[in-house]
């Protein structure tokens, strides 16, 4: 087991209903399976209880923990809750996002950026900050931020891509900060991947059956012209909270097949 008796926070372990699984979920699952004991941080319990089950259902161990981290106390208690349970903290799996009422830059309202920023970058600043003075102290650890590969291609909707790029930034800035203590901090950039919240929100906003969309997606994607899964991110995500990365830090990995390739 790659994560034997690690300690794995995963914020946003829940997921947007839909027939596919979504990234939190699937990451949680695999860590779980890889021997680790994950603490499942969502704002929408009954999504994260759905997310416990599945892994109580495969003999892995897990725990549960509302949180909205858009707001610090909340992160705060995260931090707090993890150390009175385990009495440490391993890695800290960032997935929050949300791109919903993203759109062009002169129709984009102040509320829906404002919305976006806190969901999909101030989250990930808060959680960061508050896990990050438990792991220098440990000298080790482990964080993983999910990005976007919309951070680095030209995409016209501009809150999300803007979110993503700045998560860029945080990722790089504190892994060269916190490479000194041990502590190591990548992000992952999926492509177009088949998930509730990139499928299921397009299609009722178009009118359409799911199938339409996957179909658009999938004819985007150079390798095999089919859409990556949950489960191509939570393999990315194992290998870098495993000591197989151990000399990884800093890096931006897309995981779209061969999506920014094609389009730079």
């Amino acid at each position: 087991m790659r994560l034997k008796n690690k300690i794995a926070v995963v914020v946003g372990a829940g997921q947007t209903p839909g027939v596919t699984i979504g990234n939190g979920r699937a990451t949680a699952i695999r860590f779980a399976q890889e021997g680790a004991e994950v603490l499942l941080i969502d704002k929408d319990m009954d999504s994260a209880e759905e997310t416990y089950s599945m892994i109580k259902k495969e003999g892995g161990k897990a725990s549960v923990f509302r949180a909205d981290i858009t707001v610090e106390n909340e992160c705060r208690a995260i931090v707090d809750n993890c150390m009175e349970r385990y009495g440490r903290i391993d890695i800290l799996h960032n997935n929050v996002g949300l791109s919903e009422g993203d759109d062009f830059i002169t129709k984009l309202k102040e509320e829906n950026w404002l919305r976006l920023m806190d969901v999909n970058l101030k989250g990930m600043v808060l959680t960061c900050k508050h896990v990050l003075p438990v792991m220098r102290e440990e000298k080790d650890g482990v964080i993983i931020n999910i990005s976007s590969t919309a951070s680095i291609c030209t995409n016209r909707p501009i809150a999300y891509r803007a979110a993503k790029a700045a998560i860029n930034a945080l990722t790089q800035t504190l892994a060269v900060e916190y490479a000194p203590f041990g502590v190591r901090i990548n992000a992952i950039l999926p492509g177009l991947m088949d998930t509730p919240m990139a499928v299921e929100r397009r299609a009722k906003e178009a009118g359409v059956h799911r199938d339409v969309v996957r179909k658009e997606r999938d004819d985007k994607v150079p390798l095999r012209n089919k859409m990556g899964t949950a489960w191509d991110v939570a393999a990315a995500a194992v290998f870098l909270a495993s000591d197989e990365a151990q000399f990884i830090t800093g890096i931006l990995l897309p995981v779209d097949g061969g999506l920014t390739c094609r389009i730079g």
